[in-house]
This record gives C-alpha cells, structure tokens and sequence, in this order.
C-alpha cells in the first residue's frame, strides 16, 4: 500500500475551539458510550493527526462532531489539544495526538469519556515513546482530562498507544483501558476517578509486536474480549491471539488460521456472540502467501467459549459473488473496518474501508462497501459501495483522496440506525470526514455531508482515526 507524502499542515493557535452542546440542567445523562455531553446523540471524535500547534509541527489535534436528529455539522464541534486547558502534557512537534481514540464511560458519571493516544509523544531524552490520556465528558462536552500511568520499560520509537480499546474485560461491571505499541501492551483497570486515574494497571505478557487492539464480547457473557493482531516472523498477515475472562483470570487464544491487522467485533447472525471481524488487507506474496489480491475480509463466528479456531470462516473480497468491483493491487480492502446495525432489523452490518481503490483515473481515491448481517451470517447480496463519485455522496472521486481512510458505524441521530462516518484523509491535501443516514433500506445519500479540514479549521491528515 502506498503511502501518501505528509503535507503541511494547518496551525492551531488555540487549544480549544467550541461551539458545545450541553444537557438540560434537568436532564440526567445518557450513559451512552460516545455521548460526550449526555445529551442522548452518541458524538463522533476524529484525529487531525499531523496538525500544528503554534510552533509544534504534527502536534495532533482531536475534533469531536457532537450528534443530533440531523446529525453532525460544522457548528457543534470542539477541537481538543494538548494545549488545551486541563488537558495533560504540552503539545510538542510529533506527538501525534490522536493516533489512537476510544470511548467509554471511565468514571461512572453517566457522560462518555475519550482515551486519546499520542503515539509520537516524547519523555525526557526518550522520543516517540508514547502516551495515552483520557478527556472526560461532562454537559458541556469533553472538558480537562488525566495522564494514564506512563511504563517505565518503554522503547524509543515503539508507538506506545498507537492501539486503544475500552471495554468491562474482567466483567466487574467497571469499564477498562488497554493500550498497545510495538514493545508494550498494558491494562488499566476501573473504576477510574477524575483525580487518580484507573484503579491499577500492569503490563499483558504472551505478546510480541503488535499496534492494534479490537475490544468486544464474543462469548456473551457480558465480559468483553480483548483482540492483539500482532507480527511475527513468517507470518507478515497478523498472528491474532484474543483473551477471555474466565472468573478467576484470563485465559489466552490462538487462532493460529486468522490473518489481519485490524477489525471489529459485533453480533452479525444475532445469536447473542459477538462476532469476530478481521480486515487482511495486504496483497498475497513470497511472504504472505494467504489472502486475496486487493484485500479481504473475514468473520469468525463467536460462542460461549470465543470464536472456534477450527471453525471455517465466512471470506469476503471484491472478487466475491455481488460484491462490487474487482481485487486489484494495492485497493487495500479490509485496511478498515467497522460494525453496526445500519437498517434496524437486529444483525450488525459492515463497513469495509479500500483507501487505495482506484476510481476511473483517480488514483488511490478510495472506496466504502457495505455488506449485511443476516440469521445465516454475513452475506454478500444487497452489498453496495460507495465512493465521491457515487450519486448523492458530496465531493468528487480524485487522487489521494483516500475516501476510507477510516470508517465508523454509530447511530449519531438516535433513530436507531447506525449512521456511516467515513474519514478522507487526503481531501484537498489536509482530509475531511463524510457521513451517510443508516435507513430501514440500508445506508442513504439523502442528507450525505461532507466536512473538510478547511471548514473546521484544522490541519493534516483529519479523518485518519475515527473512535470506535
């Protein structure tokens, strides 16, 4: 997959821009996890990676998009820095503030909190070793936060909190924290006060390299599993080892037949598991004979014991039955991907990312397929992909674009159909995110948006990393 050049990015002069949405006074918040301000509309937070803040070069900036019966717009917003008050740390050239995003309810408040990474952050004479942070939610939005427990044993360069997952992984009925770099992986454990930060926290062994993390339950039993797709020599598409809380401890799985670097976990066949998906978007070569050529994507089903190693999963590409376009080099199909139930008939659906689609001319313009859960699985009929070019969706398909640069599936107008948010990194050289309505009949171009870094006044690479 080639990679776009960085190009420069606009500055920030300010650490926190608003226009901010706030409950009613009487109103109780939502407890919704990406409700930042409790207002009952689940919120969207993309990264602006390579921002500048004053003088810092790609200090990173985080833009929360707050939700409503119309969704998102330009107006109710916040860009959120390290320069921003009450916000840990100081923006500095390189942080990449908001190479990872997570959200959950840390602090038992009722308001989502954000977990921010800032992969590029450095300590003392040690650079890029990383950092993680969470911004906590209240009525007036996201406000103020708290440093999560730096490790000692940290690498130069190992991108800590480049992967970052929220869920209840040891089922105390308190939400938790993991981060993950290329050296280290750590649990931060709840309850989480706003003062000293997580309960305790301790670095995950059994692991090798890996930058990613996927959160969800596959067994059902409330407790969510923790996903680590990580490299390995001879295997250069992902070992993927999951974890699972037993009662008295977490035991550790392999699914030695399961290729990818990245994923989502949702309930495609509605049969109370949470599913596993894993984008393995690489090309197949000496190295990596597995795959298809342009990407793909794969469903392990879960269960009451995770997702059976020996089970044969359910394989989607662009060269499948219905699904449109064809596998070509580099499309990069399954880079991204997210789950949500976009038509409300109780099966979570897919949004599967091809950034480097080709589209007519325009290279490296990007694609979005959706495809449908159903009682039998994921299936490839009703499939649809969208790129700016299709009728309805704002913008025009142009090179480096990367329309899927990263994509979300969350239902940000409380109408009960997860709504599509698609980041375009490359949009006019600095990005952009697109949302398309979720509908009884599937996704919808009608009310389609398109928001670019230029109208919300931030820098570089916005729309790299949207929170899940």
């Amino acid at each position: 997959m080639r990679k776009r050049p960085l190009l420069l990015a606009a500055t920030l002069t300010t650490g926190l821009l608003t226009a901010l949405p706030a409950t009613s006074a009487s109103a109780a918040p939502s407890g919704l996890a990406g409700d930042f301000n409790g207002d009952g509309y689940r919120d969207v937070a993309v990264s602006a990676l390579c921002t500048d803040v004053g003088s810092a070069s790609c200090a990173g900036a985080v833009v929360v998009l707050y939700g409503s019966s119309s969704g998102v717009s330009a107006t109710r917003k916040a860009v959120i820095t390290q320069n921003s008050p009450g916000v840990p740390g100081t923006a500095e050239a390189g942080d990449v503030f908001g190479s990872s995003l997570a959200a959950a309810d840390l602090d038992r408040d009722g308001y989502s909190d954000l977990v921010v990474g800032s992969s590029g952050e450095s300590i003392g004479d040690r650079d890029g070793i990383g950092s993680g942070t969470v911004l906590w939610g209240s009525k007036s939005g996201l406000s103020g936060g708290k440093g999560l427990p730096q490790p000692s044993t940290l690498s130069e360069w190992g991108g800590f909190s480049h992967g970052a997952a929220t869920g209840d992984f040891d089922g105390d009925g308190d939400m938790d924290v993991t981060l993950t770099g290329q050296s280290h992986t750590r649990m931060y454990l709840g309850p989480f006060t706003r003062t000293g930060g997580p309960l305790s926290h301790y670095g995950v062994g059994e692991l090798g390299s890996t930058y990613d993390v996927i959160a969800g339950d596959l067994t059902g039993d409330g407790a969510a599993e923790r996903v680590y797709p990580f490299g390995v020599d001879g295997d250069s598409g992902g070992d993927i080892r999951y974890y699972r809380w037993t009662g008295g401890g977490y035991k550790f799985t392999a699914l030695p037949n399961a290729d990818g670097l990245g994923g989502s976990i949702a309930d495609i066949n509605g049969d109370g598991y949470g599913d596993l998906v894993l984008g393995d978007s690489s090309d197949p070569n000496a190295d990596k004979p597995g795959g298809h050529k342009g990407g793909q994507i794969t469903v392990w089903y879960g269960g009451p014991n995770g997702p059976d190693p020996a089970q044969q999963p359910t394989v989607v590409h662009q060269d499948s039955t219905n699904v449109p376009g064809s596998g070509e080099t580099d499309d990069g199909f399954g880079m991204y991907v997210s789950t949500g139930d976009i038509n409300g008939d109780g099966f979570a659906d897919v949004a599967v990312a091809a950034p480097g689609e080709d589209v007519g001319a325009a290279t490296e313009a990007g694609s979005v397929t959706v495809l449908f859960g159903s009682a039998s699985g994921l299936k490839t009929s009703g499939s649809k992909s969208y790129t700016q070019n299709t009728a309805g969706v704002p913008g025009t398909a142009e090179s480096w674009d990367r329309f899927g640069s990263a994509v979300d599936l969350t239902d940000i107008t409380k109408d009960g159909k997860a709504d599509l948010t698609i980041g375009v990194d490359g949009e006019n050289g600095a990005g952009g995110v697109w949302t398309l309505r979720g509908s009884s009949a599937g996704l919808t171009t009608s009310g389609a948006q398109g928001l670019t870094a230029t109208v919300l006044k931030v820098g570089n690479n916005f729309g790299s990393v949207i929170a899940q």
